[in-house]
């Protein structure tokens, strides 16, 4: 009865591991592809690399702010880059 307990207890922490990691993936995926896109990409965009890479680094360390920069740099701001990136640049 008691290695019943035990595997509940190693699944729960590693469940709770498992969801602990999501903030730093994410945060890691949006580093990765900030850092790759070209500087000329994001002039052309009118955003600033280093501004992005900056935010996204302080939001690893505070996790709450991760889970708000790099999902905003995903999905709104990375676009902005990748679409001035292809040549498809709009007026703003």
């Amino acid at each position: 009865m008691r290695e019943v307990g035990a595997l509940g207890d190693l699944f729960g922490t590693i469940l709770f591991t498992a969801v602990l990691c999501i903030p730093l993936g994410l945060s890691m995926w949006a580093l990765l592809d900030a850092a790759r896109r070209p500087s000329w990409a994001w002039s052309l965009s009118g955003r600033s690399q280093a501004v992005w890479i900056a935010a996204i680094l302080f939001g690893m360390l505070v996790m709450i702010l991760g889970l708000i920069v790099a999902p905003l740099y995903l999905v709104r701001i990375r676009h902005e880059v990748e679409a001035a990136e292809e040549g498809r640049i709009t007026g703003t």
